[in-house]
């Protein structure tokens, strides 16, 4: 999608900074017009300059280009870079606000400072006024408000459609009279009250089901095929600075205070929905207008249903980079600041659905759509519903998941309507809710009935107290393989008790059919094969592990030897990041991550790749698996399967078994390290951005062993330690050292918001002293480039010559 195209974009680059540095020294002269005089409405005082600018450099030097052929970043700027020089803003300063790794709570005041706690209806009006405020300010922009007195409307036209009345309506409104809007209702027979359901220009066919629904279909002017609302800036003489969507989020409220002028509608019963940007632009207009009793956001993805801080590389979806320069238009600029630090940002998509509270909301989006990430949506859900239950509204809030990909069909809108029936009281039939990830601590604990006390377990130095001086001393290899092996057992303990299984050779040769889709059961793209990649699908009666589907890619001037078992390859498998909705896939949809595997095979290797459980192919075999398998963990499950893979492609006779590599991205990498700790089949180890350090305790500024325990639920044990980090029996630098004399590469970029610099040299400086001890200082290597949590291109390079 979006990512497929901006990735053809180039950086800017460094000679255009030194003009940019120029033009801010004297852009506060410059400043005119819209936005806010920084002087007063700045949410951050305009101090460290020097520091910040350097921040701005940074920023810019990481982000593509804008794709001006959608839309201009304002009414007076062209570029992002355009905005900055015109309006001198620079990023705030990181250090002095606070991290909310979480998504931020609106039911606390000052959150991450003070930590106020809302407890009556009073505090939550004001809190609902400064979250407005900070929306605005960060993510769509400003809007003017309009009396619906000075909204005049025109019927252009009304005819007869059977028994149902079809009327075209313009209406005219702001400074002069210059901005309009066109409307179309579609009204059933019968005097009223009717509901209305409201919707864009595109989305004619969702009115009609309204219609027979006993719903006024009204559709707007506010969507791509048709736009009355592009020139809304300069009608109010650019005092504004709202942002395309926001634009059209406004529209809906115009067509409302129409339809609030008919005395056919029934007030108290108006639903607005969208699809896709409109799903964006539907959950902003809810958020702003309180007049919009209902709203579906139907797969919005980012700017939607989906909250930055689950948009970051590691979950691969259009993040804020990617999003806001493919369509400079949607989003504010100064959103743009926030890239690989999202947890700095004090709003999120959470707060949007919190201003929507006590009104119904429902949240929607496919399962396997390329823009959707399953858990974040759910975590917004969660989130949201605290305020439901603030105000005694939780039955209004829904969240519905759907198979397939980004599309709709008629029974989705009619199970949207179902949910407007539902809040209006036109019907008694309540959404289900049912969530993907269906994971709880507290219901894992009652499940399993595990109970397990920290203080059973001493007290270790956290990173950030460790010294050097501090921790064992290891005077002979003997002596810290007999500790490698209390170690490996308190990883097995963690990972959970696996169940009694037996093993799966796999063919053991080539296959003469890759299998294509159809084996996989799935729309979901996968890498294919080229002139120079062919491709193998390891599918039924061919499978791998526990009945499980892959791919090998290879080189296809190999084959014939490959075919006949004459040549020794080496591999590596590919273990992908936190992608729910695609799995592996990710190699098909990005560009840069699938020629990776094109480039890795040119250079001689075999790559294997796999769906890990509860992601992608297999999202829904992770939904029951402590329901199945309540003392396992599905980090363990990972493991296994990672092990599978590992003994599938040891007895393929045309791979080399002494040259079985793994290489993984965020989640991909956590569970590589934790396999080649306890396998030693795996010659070379990979890991990009692979971990955090877990014994830090009461550290704010990153994730957190919850993250691990409550979130995604992959080490539900290690719940019982959250409070007391310090007693977890072993930190990530005690399963690097387990792969020692192995070789090792660590991918750690020196932006990465979930291991600071100083944490990442501590990790560095204990695993190496095990590697010293076995006299291979040079088989493990860090390479920390100046990025973000990601896997660039630079990146994918070094990996590639390190194999070499």
């Amino acid at each position: 999608m979006v990512r497929q195209f901006i990735k053809n974009f180039v950086l800017v680059h460094g000679i255009c900074m030194a003009i940019l540095m120029i033009l801010f020294s004297a852009s506060a002269k410059a400043i005119q017009g819209f936005p806010r005089k920084k002087s007063s409405n700045s949410v951050h005082p305009a101090n460290d300059t020097a520091k910040r600018k350097a921040l701005l450099t940074e920023i810019i030097n990481l982000l593509p280009s804008d794709n001006v052929k959608n839309g201009p970043v304002s009414f007076l700027d062209n570029t992002f870079n355009d905005w900055l020089q015109r309006t001198g803003e620079l990023p705030p300063d990181f250090d002095k606000m606070p991290s909310i790794p979480s998504l931020p709570n609106a039911l606390i005041i000052d959150e991450g400072n003070k930590d106020i706690p809302i407890r009556s209806k009073d505090q939550w009006q004001k809190r609902k006024k400064e979250i407005a405020r900070l929306l605005q300010y960060y993510i769509t922009g400003t809007f003017p408000k309009v009396s619906p007195d000075d909204v005049n409307a025109t019927i252009l036209e009304v005819k007869k459609d059977g028994d149902v009345t079809a009327r075209t309506v313009e209406l005219r409104f702001g400074p002069g009279q210059k901005a309009k809007l066109t409307l179309q209702l579609f009204i059933p027979p019968g005097k009223g009250l009717f509901p209305v359901f409201l919707t864009q220009w595109n989305h004619r066919g969702w009115a009609q089901i309204a219609v027979r629904r006993g719903y006024i279909g009204c559709i707007y002017a506010g969507s791509d095929d048709r736009d009355d609302t592009e020139n809304y800036g300069p009608v109010w003489d650019n005092q504004y600075d709202f942002t395309r969507i926001m634009r059209r989020a406004f529209a809906a409220s115009r067509a409302i205070d129409y339809l609030y002028s008919l005395p056919f509608v029934d007030k108290e019963k108006i639903g607005l929905s969208g699809h896709s940007r409109n799903g964006k632009l539907s959950l902003w207009a809810a958020a702003f207008d309180e007049r919009i009793k209902a709203v579906i956001p139907s797969s919005g993805g980012s700017g939607g249903e989906v909250p930055w801080r689950y948009t970051s590389h590691k979950y691969d979806v259009e993040d804020i980079a990617l999003l806001s320069c493919a369509q400079p238009s949607w989003l504010h600029p100064r959103l743009r600041f926030f890239i690989g630090r999202e947890d700095k940002l004090p709003v999120d998509q959470n707060l949007f659905m919190a201003l929507i509270a006590p009104r119904g909301l429902m949240l929607s989006a496919a399962v396997n759509e390329v823009a959707a990430n399953t858990l974040g949506i759910e975590q917004a859900f969660i989130e949201t519903g605290k305020v439901y239950r603030f105000l005694g509204a939780e039955d209004k809030l829904a969240i519905r998941f759907r198979e397939g990909q980004h599309g709709t069909n008629a029974n989705d809108i009619e199970a949207y309507i179902d949910f407007f029936d539902y809040v209006f009281n036109r019907s008694a039939k309540k959404p289900s809710n049912e969530l993907v990830s269906n994971f709880s601590f507290e219901n894992w604990k009652k499940l399993s009935g595990e109970k397990i006390d920290p203080g059973d377990y001493p007290v270790h130095p956290t990173l950030n107290d460790i010294k050097e001086s501090q921790g064992k001393k290891f005077s002979s290899k003997q002596q810290w393989e007999n500790e490698k092996l209390q170690i490996q057992k308190q990883i097995e303990w963690a990972l959970g008790k696996k169940p009694s299984g037996f093993t799966n050779p796999g063919p053991g040769k080539f296959l003469n059919e890759d299998g294509g889709e159809n084996y996989f059961g799935t729309s979901i793209k996968r890498p294919v094969a080229t002139d120079k990649m062919g491709r193998i699908a390891f599918a039924p009666y061919d499978e791998f592990g526990d009945y499980l589907y892959g791919y090998l890619y290879y080189p296809k001037d190999k084959e014939p030897e490959i075919k006949s078992g004459s040549i020794k390859l080496p591999v590596v498998i590919y273990q992908h990041e936190f992608d729910y909705s695609k799995g592996f896939s990710s190699q098909y949809y990005d560009h840069d991550i699938a020629t990776f595997f094109q480039k890795l095979v040119n250079n001689g290797f075999t790559v294997f790749s796999y769906d890990m459980i509860g992601f992608g192919t297999r999202l829904q075999e992770g939904k029951w698996f402590y329901q199945r398998y309540p003392h396992w963990s599905k980090m363990g499950k990972m493991v296994t399967d990672l092990q599978g893979a590992i003994t599938l492609l040891s007895h393929l006779n045309f791979i080399d078994s002494t040259k079985i590599n793994v290489a993984g991205y965020s989640l991909g990498a956590t569970v590589g390290l934790f396999t080649s700790a306890l396998d030693n089949r795996i010659a070379k180890t990979i890991s990009v951005c692979g971990f955090m350090p877990l014994r830090l305790f009461g550290k704010k500024d990153i994730s957190g062993l919850k993250f691990w325990t409550h979130v995604t639920g992959l080490f539900p044990r290690f719940g019982f330690f959250v409070g007391n980090e310090n007693r977890l029996p072993f930190d990530f630098h005690e399963i690097l050292s387990c792969i020692a004399p192995r070789q090792l590469l660590l991918v750690a970029p020196s932006l990465d918001r979930e291991v600071s610099s100083e944490h990442m040299e501590k990790i560095k400086n204990k695993a190496e002293n095990i590697f010293n001890l076995y006299g291979v200082p040079d088989k493990f290597q860090i390479f920390s480039p100046m990025d973000y949590n990601r896997f660039s291109v630079e990146m994918q390079t070094k990996i590639i010559a390190w194999l070499q």
